[in-house]
């Protein structure tokens, strides 16, 4: 069988590239060294499937954090609308929550990876599963095929590398794009973990283990001054913190260099005046108690002690005897508690890899190799990454599209000529 593109790699962005591909006339072969196809998109958004983000242009570069410029073509090129558009065709209803997230109306991340096979087998798309490839090789600086790890060839004029980051590696996401890149002369920005909880220094984490915080305000403070700050929900767990809101926070440290200071205000909708007034009418409730016993109205019982802690004021003291200035160390408790990060969990544990193959060796308008002819890049591998919310499967569907276009387009000025 002769192939006009070979696609390494059968998550969002190489099925995209393939299917976008064929459509285009093209004979493409997409080769995925697991069992199925989509094993990482499976897991995406606890199995919801956050698919995509409704937002407009203006909202995804505000979310992406990574290499926003070198994206805008490949995002222009194929919309939130778009790719909500095709799943609709094969047979995949969508809704939109908070935030603009895009799911499924199944809440089944399996329904968005069979709507994404059936595009495939339309396009007549050849799937070879359990095929891992070892290596690309070229001739005269130009793509030729393919070296798989059993030791046999695939030969095509066109490559497509698909292969993901280093996050998750139990779903196959363990760098090997990276690699045949690198034989290939291209350089890579160190991989690192971006969407990835945060190691804490305080011992008194472990106490909070498991509590959820909602509507919280958390500012991350470099040398005093924020590097990053965001409103919603954070968790506590036995090394750190979590949740959606120290996710996104993480992706503003990398690379990570400690020491990073956290403030969580735990009151945001309140001025500090409008807080020691509402700590006022609380000590009024409950006069001649413990203060330990006179925040339930405030906060979660375990956080009570922490709070009071860091205010330094005594746990046993009534709330009677609390002076102005005392309630003034507890609103300031209250809206900056505080944290010390000193790294993050490993980077098999991130949603999402930063770092990849360096953006400027690749040509923002087609994702074609700057360095090698008839080779393109899709997805996780390449060097750009964005918040929660939809934005990443967003970019991995759009760069997809543009290489499987960008390797149809060239196939068609080469017969043109």
């Amino acid at each position: 069988m002769n192939y006009d593109l070979i696609v390494v790699g059968g998550g969002p962005a190489g099925i995209l590239g393939a299917a976008t591909a064929a459509a285009k006339g093209l004979q493409v072969v997409l080769l995925e060294k697991n069992e199925k196809l989509g094993k990482k998109l499976f897991i995406t958004g606890k199995g919801r499937c956050n698919v995509t983000n409704y937002g407009d242009i203006d909202d995804y570069l505000n979310n992406i954090t990574t290499n926003k410029k070198f994206l805008y073509s490949t995002l222009k090129s194929f919309t939130s609308q778009q790719l909500i558009a095709l799943l609709e065709l094969m047979g995949v209803k969508t809704k939109v929550e908070r935030g603009n997230r895009v799911f499924p109306q199944t809440d089944k991340s399996s329904d968005v990876i069979k709507a994404l096979q059936k595009h495939l087998e339309i396009n007549k798309v050849e799937i070879r599963l359990n095929t891992a490839v070892k290596s690309v090789f070229t001739r005269e600086n130009r793509v030729k095929g393919v070296t798989l790890s059993n030791g046999k060839s695939i030969q095509a004029e066109k490559v497509l590398i698909a292969t993901g980051g280093m996050s998750y590696q139990q779903t196959g996401s363990t760098g090997d794009g990276y690699q045949m890149a690198r034989q290939l002369g291209h350089s890579l920005v160190e991989p690192r973990p971006a969407l990835i909880p945060l190691v804490t220094r305080e011992p008194w984490v472990k106490d909070l283990q498991g509590l959820s915080l909602k509507n919280v305000s958390v500012k991350a403070i470099i040398n005093n001054k924020i590097k990053a700050e965001q409103f919603g929900e954070m968790l506590f767990t036995h090394f750190g913190v979590s949740g959606p809101i120290i996710l996104s926070i993480s992706s503003y440290l990398k690379p990570f260099k400690a020491p990073v200071k956290l403030a969580i205000d735990l009151k945001p909708a309140l001025s500090d005046e409008q807080l020691d007034a509402r700590l006022q009418r609380d000590f009024d409730k409950y006069w001649g108690k413990h203060l330990k016993n006179s925040l339930d109205d405030l906060l979660p019982q375990r956080l009570i002690p922490i709070v009071l802690a860091q205010s330094g004021l005594d746990i046993h003291k009534q709330v009677n005897q609390v002076s102005k200035i005392e309630r003034g160390l507890l609103v300031q408790a209250l809206k900056n508690l505080g944290l010390t990060v000193t790294g993050t969990r490993p980077l098999n544990e991130a949603i999402i890899t930063s770092g990849g193959i360096n953006v400027k060796e690749i040509n923002p308008s087609t994702l074609e190799s700057k360095i090698v002819k008839g080779l393109y890049f899709a997805g996780e591998v390449i060097d750009v990454d964005a918040l929660t919310g939809g934005y990443n499967l967003q970019i991995a569907f759009s760069t997809g599209f543009l290489s499987g276009h960008s390797a149809a387009a060239e196939k068609s000025v080469n017969s043109a000529r």
